[in-house]
């Protein structure tokens, strides 16, 4: 063991900071704890982490235990941006490949670690991945914030493991640990896949994927909307596309429209790929995996249309949103619109109106705000 890593050199960038959101937390500590003994047996390329939100259970696992060939999945790019980062800071640059959420990920695995995912169906895939592909022997040591945890979770582990358990309690938090995968256990059902027969549109999803297969209520409230989007655009996006509904119903509906569907989970990006191929979209739209369109020119794009997030795990975070309006201004054209659909509790018009440019209320239900905004020649002017 390694007592000279240092977690306090974490930080949480490229990803958004805040006095609520830390780099490294208890849960990630008492993880690499529970978990010492079974990573310093583990050979290499026997330990897999999943979920590792900053790093610091892989550069833990390698600096602290002695890990080596330590397979990593993150769901979220800016996970792995920010896991290079620490990698340079912690001086923990070998040891460790990115690899997605596939049977291979966990091919001979011993050790499985990780955060508890927000989502069961998250959890489900993750388990029935490892229970039917890792070593007969794996053993998963995945922790959460005790407040976050249910017994839903360990009914998701049992599903495909013997034996599970939770740890004692420390820092409020606890770890869930499962072996002795089951006999029977089921492989992978994911993407899964729902009809919507209003829309005639087959939705698909794998665990990470936000709502699943079912159509958000905010994103059904947008389409309802649909035809007053900037109808001489040539091009658009689906800003953070989850399963890629907003982008499967603009290109079904605007043949001469150019779509693209992006978002920084992998998970939302496998799905929305899935989505497409169910619905004959394969060619119609380009799917991308990017962190708040950095990778699209300036002035690129006609219209915007976006579902924002306010969630980062189990945090509030506003400031997820906040970037996204931002790359909106910077990537819309002049006259370009950006159409949002959100909480009606939550301040995003003034948003939307700096970073993008002025900003209408076109739709208000019960629960949910859409608006419109549209890219002046010289950025945001207020709200109007």
């Amino acid at each position: 063991m390694n007592n000279a890593f240092d977690f306090q050199v974490l930080r949480r960038f490229p990803d958004v900071a805040g006095h609520n959101l830390v780099a490294v937390d208890a849960t990630d500590r008492l993880v690499l704890a529970e978990a010492a003994s079974a990573v310093e047996e583990a050979s290499a390329r026997q330990v897999v982490v999943v979920g590792d939100r900053y790093g610091a259970m892989t550069l833990g696992a390698i600096a602290l235990h002695g890990a080596d060939g330590v397979r990593v999945h993150q769901d979220l790019l800016t996970g792995e941006q920010s896991l290079a980062h620490n990698a340079v800071r912690a001086g923990v640059t070998v040891g460790f490949e990115q690899l997605p959420l596939t049977p291979e990920l966990f091919v001979g695995a011993t050790v499985v670690l990780g955060q508890l995912p927000k989502s069961l169906d998250a959890l489900r895939e993750v388990a029935q991945l490892a229970a039917t592909n890792a070593n007969p022997g794996v053993r998963l040591f995945l922790g959460g914030r005790v407040k976050h945890m249910t017994h839903a979770m360990n009914d998701v582990l049992a599903d495909s493991f013997t034996e599970v358990r939770a740890s004692l309690a420390r820092q409020k938090s606890r770890v869930l640990m499962a072996g002795h995968p089951r006999a029977d256990a089921r492989a992978s059902g994911f993407p899964m896949r729902q009809h919507h027969a209003d829309l005639d549109l087959w939705v698909c999803a794998h665990g990470a994927a936000f709502a699943g297969t079912k159509l958000d209520l905010g994103t059904r409230f947008l389409l309802e909307l649909m035809d007053d989007m900037h109808p001489a655009a040539s091009s658009a996006v689906d800003l953070g596309c989850g399963t890629g509904v907003i982008a499967a119903t603009l290109a079904r509906a605007r043949p001469q429209l150019s779509v693209l569907a992006t978002d920084e989970s992998a998970g939302a990006v496998s799905s929305a790929l899935a989505t497409m191929a169910a619905n004959g979209l394969t060619e119609r739209v380009q799917v991308l995996r990017d962190d708040a369109m950095s990778t699209l020119p300036d002035a690129s794009v006609d219209l915007i249309a976006c579902n924002p997030p306010f969630h980062r795990g189990t945090s509030v975070d506003e400031g997820a949103a906040q970037r996204l309006f931002e790359a909106a201004g910077r990537v819309l054209r002049p006259g370009g619109e950006m159409w949002t659909v959100f909480n009606s509790h939550l301040a995003y018009r003034g948003q939307l109106s700096r970073a993008v440019g002025p900003t209408r209320v076109m739709g208000r239900n019960a629960r949910f705000t859409v608006t419109v905004s549209t890219r002046s020649g010289a950025g945001g002017m207020g709200v109007s």
